[in-house]
């Protein structure tokens, strides 16, 4: 069936079409990274130390094990970002409640005002990007990158409800 819009048949991607999505990824994730690159650069950080600030942020007092389990990195790669991150004051590690084997993460108040310069910048890229798509587009940007991770990981992402006025 043939969208009449836009005369594409969304069952049918052709070789140019996919292609074309590969490009787009590869120059989207170039540019949404430019702008925290520079600024990580400044610490002498890479964007393993980004991804670390970015998910500690969001997930106050996770453990070492479930940031491993988000970033699909070896421990030894781990530990020494995070190693860096805590001996320059950016990260604390302490011991869990239950089980004092556990390492609980979050961010320094030096850790959340490098999370937030960071973020702003892709956080007004990604607004000004869905403001341009329109809502319909921003739900199909959603299906689309759910596709595209594992499905184990789906259900870290579930459908939120907008806001009641």
């Amino acid at each position: 069936m043939t969208d009449i819009k836009t005369g594409i048949n969304p069952l049918f991607l052709r070789e140019e079409e996919l292609r074309q999505g590969i490009e787009l990824l590869f120059y989207a994730y170039r540019d949404f990274t430019s702008e925290p690159d520079a600024i990580l650069a400044d610490y002498g950080f890479g964007r393993a130390h980004h991804r670390v600030i970015y998910f500690v942020g969001r997930n106050p007092g996770m453990t070492v094990s479930d940031l491993l389990d988000i970033l699909r990195i070896t421990k030894q790669s781990l530990s020494r970002v995070l190693g860096q991150l805590v001996d320059e004051g950016f990260v604390t590690q302490k011991p869990g409640i239950r089980d004092r084997r556990q390492r609980l993460l979050a961010l320094t108040e030096k850790g959340i005002e490098l999370e937030r310069q960071l973020t702003e910048r892709q956080r007004a890229r990604i607004a000004r990007a869905y403001r341009e798509a329109g809502a319909e587009a921003v739900e199909g940007f959603r299906k689309v990158m759910l596709g595209l991770i594992d499905e184990a990981d789906r259900p870290r992402f579930p459908l939120r409800q907008p806001p009641r006025r």
